[in-house]
């Protein structure tokens, strides 16, 4: 148990709660165009791109996705479609959450306020949140913050949104990349890596507790 009672629980939203969808939809789209032991190459490839897209200026995410999945198919040497592209930003709030995320948040969601910062747009969050199975009263994304994570904009915006410090919240995700890496360069007060299997494990340089899914969040809490 953290012998620590944070103001706000502060959630990345896909990947940590939504099961995001991203990597399945490539290997279904690229079947046809990709050797079946290349696609993991090619689905990685193209996470690093969307990852780099986010790094600088604000753009909308549908650029992101799209810029993003055109440099991979250069890189791959294959045509790229814009209708796959703009697929891709069309599925995002029909993804609905991991399946342990409606009962661990059940246990918490009266007791300390929740709250979402997601890479999303602002079309897309809210169809997502609300199949989580619990409140949140703040939801915050990048285009509000006119910055993505992991820039130190996207997490200085919530910061004054909540009118409170980092070291008075406990952020939860499943990236190091995107997240955990900048929460702990602002000194968050706690900082749980939900280990969704899907990065390396840098534990515990940068996340200070680890847990298996969202219903071992309630335990940390002692609640």
């Amino acid at each position: 148990m953290i012998e620590f009672t944070p103001k706000y629980i502060t959630f990345d939203c896909y990947g940590t709660l939504t099961s995001f969808g991203m990597a399945a939809m490539t290997r279904e789209m690229f079947a046809d165009r990709i050797p079946p032991e290349q696609m993991e190459l090619f689905v990685k490839n193209f996470a690093s791109y969307r990852l780099n897209e986010v790094l600088g200026a604000w753009q909308p995410y549908v650029d992101v996705i799209c810029n993003a999945l055109e440099r991979t198919c250069k890189l791959w040497k294959i045509k790229f479609n814009q209708s796959e592209a703009l697929s891709y930003y069309e599925a995002v709030p029909t993804w609905g959450p991991h399946a342990d995320v409606a009962a661990g948040l059940s246990k918490i969601a009266d007791k300390i306020p929740l709250v979402i910062l997601s890479n999303a747009a602002n079309d897309q969050i809210q169809h997502n949140v609300d199949k989580l199975g619990a409140h949140f009263p703040h939801v915050y994304t990048a285009e509000q913050a006119q910055a993505y994570k992991p820039r130190l904009e996207a997490f200085e915006y919530m910061f004054d949104q909540l009118g409170c410090g980092p070291e008075q919240i406990m952020h939860v995700s499943s990236s190091f990349r995107y997240d955990h890496m900048s929460a702990a360069d602002l000194g968050f007060g706690a900082r749980v890596l939900v280990n969704r299997s899907h990065e390396p494990s840098l534990m515990p340089h940068y996340a200070t507790h680890e847990i298996k899914d969202i219903g071992g969040l309630p335990g940390l809490l002692g609640l």
